[in-house]
């Protein structure tokens, strides 16, 4: 039988805990999903199993598989200037 694999975007953030600890979450855009870890790796490996139960619960209800086309999409950052007048929070 053969494997197919679909490749989809993860936007990782870096998040803390009450406690003050760390936490990264991790969100899939496209399935519109989020999961988290107390590493990135560890939140990239919660997120990847939440999208195969995710694509699973599509499959076995028939409906449609998003997928992302990221061979088509640019992914990057802007820095801009922000006005003086602006008070700003750094989450």
């Amino acid at each position: 039988m053969e494997k197919r694999v679909l490749n989809y975007r993860i936007i990782i953030e870096k998040e803390k805990y009450e406690d003050g600890s760390d936490v990264y979450v991790a969100y899939c855009p496209t399935l519109d999903i989020s999961d988290y870890g107390p590493t990135i790796q560890e939140a990239l490996d919660s997120i990847k199993d939440g999208i195969e139960l995710a694509l699973q619960c599509l499959a076995d209800g028939g409906a449609e598989i998003p997928v992302d086309h990221l061979d088509e999409q640019v992914i990057t950052s802007a820095k801009v200037k922000l006005p003086q007048n602006v008070k700003i929070s750094f989450a």
